[in-house]
């Protein structure tokens, strides 16, 4: 059986590249959406504004979040599979073959500040800092050997720097209550982005493997910190008490690529549109601790392009999250929150975590 190296004569070079989970990287929710770097499945859609409780009071507030998430489970549908059905079952059968994942390990830093000048109008900015472990096998040719999982065979490197950065104006000015609002912004990308193309060159600014022999080639582009891409944002949000000590929430989010920097033709990329709904209670008997419990779906499409590993990167999702907040102070809050998945149908094979947790500060001012 050809190693890894040697596989690079019977595989296009974009198919030799690491074939990502890429339903499987935005992370954490803002306004009830994700980070926007490729992610159905890491169970990054928690509602960081219900985790803290909406509000209609005017004044700055300033979140500061960290987010972990571990895929390391490889899945196709709703199940798990082995290496062996990878190689031996592609998802793209013209390949003859398939590329054996081994972890993504993800941890994201998010620094978010809100301006609300009135009981209507709110203004937000989201900036995360992304720090990222993947490792990989590489791709194997039919038949699958375990030679080829073998520790001399495994590639890997680290993604760390900022990541994409969200704008979002909120408006909740249509009823007395203000408990219903619309949003709209845009994702910048201000984040590192690139990849490499069929012919071996190289666009963007993108990560390299620093180990194993896929060393000194590209990370695929939806591993990146950043997508290249400006994204516009929309969605609504509902929030209302249902009896003395429970509150209720609801919000949906879409997001989609409207302009792309890797634009060439043969070194393009386009991440998948994303829908993301958040349902939830929060038991408020309590003035000094909430306990929640928020249930997360996300939808992405597909990514697009000649960088776009398209068969394994779209994507249903659900996760059921408890988590609860508590007042440090009168102006401070803490939350705490685990993911858990309860559902999942995965196009190709994708990593996938087995849970994530979200921790995190607010400030109002």
């Amino acid at each position: 059986m050809a190693s890894a190296t040697t596989l690079k004569s019977h595989f296009p070079a974009y198919i030799f590249r690491k074939r990502h989970c890429a339903v499987a990287l935005w992370v954490t929710a803002f306004f009830a959406a994700p980070l926007a770097q490729a992610c159905a499945t890491c169970g990054c859609t928690l509602s960081t504004d219900a985790a803290t409780g909406y509000s209609a009071q005017s004044g700055w507030r300033v979140n500061l979040e960290y987010a972990w998430l571990n895929q390391d489970e490889l899945r196709h549908g709703d199940s798990t599979v082995s290496p062996e059905q990878i190689v031996n079952h592609p998802s793209d059968p013209l390949l003859g073959g398939g590329e054996i994942e081994k972890d993504t390990l993800n941890r994201y830093l998010n620094f978010g500040v809100s301006y609300h000048p009135n009981a209507d109008w709110g203004f937000s900015a989201l900036l995360p800092y992304v720090r990222r472990d993947h490792s990989t096998f590489g791709v194997q040719a039919q038949p699958f050997s375990p030679a080829e999982i073998a520790p001399g065979q495994l590639s890997s490197t680290r993604v760390s720097g900022i990541g994409d950065l969200k704008l979002i104006a909120s408006y909740q000015g249509f009823l007395p209550t203000h408990n219903f609002g619309v949003l709209a912004g845009v994702k910048l990308p201000t984040g590192h982005y690139g990849g490499e193309n069929e012919d071996g060159v190289v666009v963007g600014h993108p990560v390299f493997f620093n180990s194993g022999p896929m060393r000194g080639q590209a990370l695929d582009a939806s591993l990146q910190a950043g997508t290249g891409s400006t994204d516009a944002i929309i969605g609504a949000y509902w929030y209302q008490p249902v009896s003395q000590d429970f509150d209720a929430f609801a919000n949906g989010q879409l997001q989609a690529a409207v302009s792309n920097h890797l634009d060439t033709p043969g070194a393009d990329f386009r991440p998948g549109n994303q829908v993301s709904v958040n349902l939830g209670l929060r038991y408020e008997a309590h003035a000094s601790w909430v306990p929640q419990l928020q249930l997360n779906l996300l939808h992405k499409s597909a990514d697009q392009g000649a960088l776009a590993d398209r068969p394994d990167t779209a994507g249903t999702v659900a996760y059921l999250s408890p988590g609860m907040s508590m007042s440090l102070r009168d102006n401070l809050q803490a939350y705490g929150f685990v993911q858990v998945p309860v559902y999942s149908h995965l196009d190709g094979y994708q990593l996938f975590p087995r849970w994530a947790a979200t921790l995190g500060l607010s400030m109002a001012f």
